[in-house]
């Protein structure tokens, strides 16, 4: 069995090259799509929508967010799936789990409740797909009960669920409204039929080759796992407990680093035990806390230079002034000279391709 022993730069740098963010940067939207294997869809739009703040920091300014919109509702070679946008290439990897959805009794009770609702929403949007969900009648015969949001809301629950399942699929959009339709006239014909061990062998091999390293267990959220089993090697890190897997073939290749702004939802900051074992750094997301009880900002955007987490930037776009407004740049380490001109040049970069006038304040 091959153990790899690794010191802390090297395991940083695997990290980095997985989730594309050293230089060169990659050809195209496609290739880091299918790269980082999703993009994780978020309404917080405080600098910008995360998963184009995800596109800026690895393809900059060259990146355009109407992109992002042809490829899922033109080209369709991506698709929008539970707040996930992942390559249409991988679909066949998702399949097995959709048709086995749901696991938990609750919703499958509600689905049995329901079926004349839900053979009403397919029929509808059969003949009349794509439509948003205010345009479908709510025919259900029992309420769906939540103690969150979800309490009776019958149809948009109803079309959630039909996603998980496979039967329904967002078209596009229309502003922040999806746009829902058969399942059928959104995912290609053909699309191979895997098993469902097949299709998780992929989707974890997939998983790590997109994070380069991580904990055999590593926690993560429902909709995608951090866990990647015994996909992989063994590995070590110098000064860090415990083994980790790592992806073999990233091993000792060569790094270039570069400096980039990070989306607070960036794959790379994500699992936080990993960041603070590889990285030595120290980050949450503060949106949630009283304004006293932050340290680094609402919003703050991580700052990676070559192989190191070195700070946050406390930012926003204010629109209605016409600002991308710097409220603090937060040093965990002093800068030296040069890697404060390149913190400097990404914050141009990135008020420029918002389209709006850098500005610090307080």
């Amino acid at each position: 069995m091959t153990v790899h022993r690794l010191d802390r730069a090297e395991a940083r740098r695997i990290v980095v090259r997985a989730q594309l963010l050293d230089a060169p940067r990659p050809a195209d939207l496609l290739a880091v799509v299918r790269g980082l294997t999703l993009l994780q869809l978020d309404p917080t739009a405080a600098v910008a929508p995360s998963a184009d703040l995800i596109l800026w920091s690895r393809l900059g300014s060259s990146y355009r967010p109407a992109q992002l919109q042809q490829a899922l509702e033109r080209d369709r070679t991506l698709f929008e799936h539970n707040a996930m946008v992942r390559p249409m290439d991988d679909l066949a990897l998702h399949l097995p789990s959709m048709a086995a959805w749901p696991a938990r009794e609750a919703p499958r009770e509600w689905l049995r409740a329901n079926d004349r609702f839900r053979r009403d929403v397919l029929e509808l949007l059969g003949t009349a797909g794509p439509l948003p969900s205010r345009d479908i009648p709510d025919t259900s015969a029992v309420a769906w009960r939540s103690t969150g949001w979800t309490d009776n809301r019958n149809v948009t629950q109803m079309l959630e669920f039909l996603m998980m399942r496979g039967e329904v699929a967002v078209a596009g959009r229309r502003g922040r409204q999806r746009l829902w339709d058969l399942a059928e006239r959104v995912y290609p014909a053909g699309t191979p039929l895997l098993s469902a061990a097949e299709a998780q062998r992929m989707r974890t091999a997939r998983r790590l080759r997109s994070l380069g390293i991580v904990r055999e267990n590593a926690p993560g959220s429902p909709a995608e796992p951090l866990s990647v089993g015994r996909t992989g090697d063994e590995a070590t890190v110098e000064g860090v407990p415990g083994t980790w897997r790592v992806d073999p073939e990233s091993i000792g290749r060569p790094f270039a680093g570069r400096t980039v702004l990070l989306s607070p939802f960036d794959r790379l900051v994500h699992d936080r035990v990993r960041i603070r074992a590889l990285f030595g750094f120290e980050y949450t997301l503060e949106m949630y806390k009283p304004r006293a009880a932050r340290r680094w900002g609402y919003f703050a955007l991580p700052i990676l230079h070559g192989d190191r987490l070195i700070g946050k930037v406390d930012a926003g776009a204010d629109r209605r002034s016409g600002t991308f407004l710097v409220h603090a740049v937060h040093e965990d380490v002093p800068f030296a000279p040069a890697v404060t001109e390149a913190v400097q040049e990404q914050l141009e970069d990135l008020s420029a391709w918002l389209g709006l006038r850098l500005s610090r304040g307080s």
